[in-house]
């Protein structure tokens, strides 16, 4: 387990991290989440031992990360990606996995095995300065996993990368995961946050002001959006007591709502005169309560 303990950074006047605390086991995956200057990379840096925190602990299975420790058990995979590009494939990667006490036999079989399930496109003789962005992604990603390391940081893992790469990178996470791994990433995609999630945190200036499973964060803001399917009456429903907004759709129209409760008169109001094929009362999903928490005033 890892655990960060009221940890807080500063530079100068700027509060880079302000009292951050969390905690993730073993086969979980935790998103950090905020705007650019949120305080992502610093939290990443604060358990890399990169920096040091003003205040607060981090701790491994109750007891303070060491310099050794971190090289055995992290894996990271910074947003600035960190290769050479004069150097092969083969020469990047076996250097990597030295450096975290890999034996070069055992190395250059797992080399063979991430390029294939990562569906690297080219030989390992071939210099990264040649490769495609998406594929020195993966070959970075590459470096971050062969060597089976207990924690994964992942800052930015989607940036830059087409769909089809996204979901390979999905797949190798939830490998991870699958294995017992404790995984932390920040990424500003909500639809791979939802994908991947047990546990999210997100920052904003420092400060956090979600944190929680996304079931518990949905419960936060209610069953405040309706799609209704069949019935297209936009003016009658905005004289509903409780409806914020309507917008209209192709089949039918799409509410925001104040507050739950208006969801039954609104039901009673478009069944009255028969079937509607769908009625959706849900939850905001993850981008509109990003967006909410970006632009809400404190």
């Amino acid at each position: 387990m890892i655990e960060l303990q009221h940890v807080s950074k500063q530079f100068g006047n700027f509060n880079a991290v302000s009292d951050l605390s969390f905690s993730l086991h073993g086969g979980q995956i935790l998103s950090l989440i905020g705007q650019n200057g949120a305080g992502k990379s610093t939290t990443f840096h604060m358990i890399l031992d990169f920096i040091k925190p003003d205040s607060g602990k981090i701790l491994w299975n109750g007891k303070s990360l060491t310099p050794d420790a971190i090289t055995a058990k992290v894996g990271y995979m910074p947003e600035e990606r960190g290769l050479y590009p004069k150097e092969t494939i083969k020469n990047q990667l076996l250097y990597f996995a030295a450096l975290h006490g890999m034996k070069k036999a055992e190395a250059i079989i797992l080399l063979d095995d991430w390029m294939k399930r990562l569906n690297v496109v080219g030989k390992v003789t071939d210099k990264i300065e040649s490769l495609s962005k998406g594929n020195a992604q993966k070959v970075q990603l590459i470096a971050c996993l062969m060597f089976k390391p207990q924690l994964l940081i992942l800052d930015e893992p989607f940036s830059g990368l087409d769909p089809v790469n996204s979901e390979l990178l999905i797949r190798a996470i939830l490998a991870a995961k699958q294995q017992g791994k404790m995984v932390i990433f920040s990424t500003h995609n909500m639809d791979n946050v939802q994908k991947l999630s047990d546990y999210i945190v997100m920052l904003k200036h420092g400060q956090t002001v979600l944190q929680g499973t996304p079931t518990e964060i949905y419960r936060q803001f209610g069953r405040l959006r309706l799609d209704i399917e069949g019935y297209q009456d936009v003016a009658r429903l905005k004289r509903i007591k409780g409806v914020k907004k309507v917008t209209l759709m192709a089949n039918g129209v799409h509410l925001e709502l104040h507050n739950e409760q208006c969801g039954k008169v609104i039901f009673a109001e478009v069944t009255k005169n028969g079937y509607v094929p769908v009625f959706n009362q849900h939850y905001p999903d993850l981008e509109a309560i990003f967006k909410y928490e970006v632009h809400k005033k404190v």
